[in-house]
């Protein structure tokens, strides 16, 4: 994978403006924050977060990839507020989860997901490569 960075524009910070990647191209539907049982243990925006990505992480293992195989990240919230009240705590869960691997990423508040406990849901698009 190579990040994309245009010359003179400033770096984002937890995201990267693009990437390029080549490899076997997985694409992960929406992930949101309950676990393998289909219960929300969290009931904050972060702990959802953390559990979304974890579920993420889950569904790419089963292609034989990776959190740095992730090459692009579409996350959807409810309440755009409570997202960037919470940044430091979904930040760190995020780094838990993905480590310090930041592909092209976008955030979309959404007026409401399908689960209405729901907060956050994330889809994702990796490239393994053939040398994993």
């Amino acid at each position: 994978m190579t990040i994309l960075q245009p010359a003179g524009w400033p770096r984002p910070k937890g995201y990267s403006c693009g990437v390029s990647a080549q490899g076997t191209m997985v694409f992960v539907s929406g992930q949101i924050g309950w676990d393998e049982q289909g219960r929300f243990a969290a009931g904050d925006i972060a702990g959802q977060t953390r559990q979304a990505l974890r579920n993420v992480v889950t569904v790419l293992a089963e292609a034989g990839g990776r959190p740095e195989h992730v090459v692009r990240l579409t996350w959807y919230v409810t309440d755009k507020r409570g997202y960037l009240a919470a940044q430091r705590e979904i930040g760190d869960a995020y780094r838990e989860v993905m480590g310090k691997h930041f592909p092209a990423m976008s955030v979309v508040e959404v007026t409401a997901l399908v689960e209405d406990e729901a907060m956050v849901e994330i889809e994702a698009t990796a490239a393994i490569p053939a040398d994993r």
